[in-house]
């Protein structure tokens, strides 16, 4: 003992704890696991240069150099050039829907101009909703089509050669011209907050339930799980509207964030991604012994989900794994509904490919979530 300090009281306590977190298997997961996704996920899946970006071509002239341009780029990491060449109308679906990062339009009678030194253009249309994810490829594409191009007027077409580039390049930025990242950032941020507050706030209800001693209230009432279950998110649904209204006002007035879509159908994909999210909330209710456990899995929960949407960080840099695991979440679907809706005005045949996908999730988690909440009642 040194001054009233018992080393065999605090070994005591100290043993104590440790018995403690041992028995706290989720906590102890919690401890080890969170570190080694956030490794794994910065080590591996963040990438702020993204290779291999869709991109669309549009042929106005089918002659050899365009084709060699394109084949130039083929051998790029760059940029994956689509096997099917598109018209304009297929293009600029594809970029609205966002299959396509880029579309390369080569004019009519490219070939003839081209010989004839004229300088004929070659217009480059890129999606850029996220600035970091188009950087790079825009920076290079320009000298890859201007090196192909030079290396078709080899020998006898050398003279037609002069000192300025064979090509006029031209750049469309299309949906955020100024590349702002207030553009790309601020409308997101209605998903990750919508994610982050509707899983944590569902994620404890059941489990307030059963600690504040009220769970033998419900037991004694005749309503069914799903009934329970409807009547603990339907708040949460009036919560997260008032979230969206407020950070869409502040995204459209305070940061001049241009938002040209539907707001009625942007209501509608909102009310999907909000239920399948409290219904993985409630899902986490019904694992979870305590208010503790329930928000650490929220959090879980919530890290991948916002690192492998594409919020932070290029979808598509990541490599195909980390793309795989980031389909499975809803906030990834979300994500491109949102930009498409807001930004570049899509209708619901646009959105429909990224809004099934939320729905079978939902469906997936609420099943497990009612049947484990019946066995809970039971």
């Amino acid at each position: 003992m040194l001054n009233g300090f018992s080393f065999h009281r605090f070994w005591a306590m100290a043993r104590k704890e440790f018995i403690q977190m041992r028995r706290d298997r989720l906590t102890f997961g919690m401890m080890f696991g969170i570190p080694l996704v956030q490794l794994m996920m910065f080590g591996y899946a963040i990438n702020t240069d993204p290779k291999h970006l869709p991109t669309v071509v549009v042929f106005g002239d089918t002659g050899p150099v365009p084709q060699a341009v394109i084949q130039g780029l083929r051998n790029t990491d760059y940029f994956d050039i689509s096997s099917a060449p598109a018209n304009e109308t297929e293009a600029q679906e594809a970029l609205a829907t966002g299959d396509a990062q880029f579309v390369i339009t080569f004019p009519p009678n490219f070939t003839r101009d081209l010989l004839r030194n004229q300088h004929p253009q070659v217009l480059l249309q890129a999606d850029a909703t996220d600035p970091v994810a188009v950087g790079n490829a825009v920076g290079a594409i320009q000298n890859f089509i201007e090196q192909a191009a030079t290396r078709e007027l080899q020998g006898p077409l050398a003279a037609v050669s002069g000192p300025a580039p064979p090509v006029d390049f031209r750049l469309h930025l299309m949906y955020n011209p100024e590349r702002r990242s207030q553009v790309n950032i601020v409308p997101a941020l209605l998903g990750i907050v919508l994610t982050m507050t509707m899983v944590n706030i569902t994620a404890m209800a059941i489990v307030r339930e059963k600690e504040r001693g009220t769970m033998e209230n419900l037991l004694s009432t005749p309503a069914r799980p799903a009934e329970v279950m409807l009547g603990k998110i339907l708040p949460y649904i009036a919560v997260g509207y008032v979230q969206a209204c407020v950070i869409l006002a502040a995204a459209r007035f305070l940061f001049q964030v241009p938002e040209v879509g539907s707001y009625a159908l942007l209501g509608v994909c909102m009310l999907l991604f909000i239920v399948a999210n409290l219904g993985m909330g409630i899902l986490f209710s019904t694992l979870a012994t305590s208010q503790l456990q329930a928000m650490q899995m929220a959090f879980f929960f919530f890290l991948p989900s916002m690192l492998l949407s594409g919020f932070f960080f290029p979808f598509r840099g990541m490599p195909q794994w980390a793309q795989f695991l980031g389909s499975i979440l809803p906030l990834s679907h979300f994500l491109i509904i949102l930009r498409g809706i807001v930004l570049k005005g899509n209708d619901f045949a646009e959105v429909w490919p990224q809004l099934w996908p939320i729905g079978v999730f939902f469906l997936v988690v609420m099943t497990i979530a009612v049947k484990r909440f019946r066995r809970t009642l039971d």
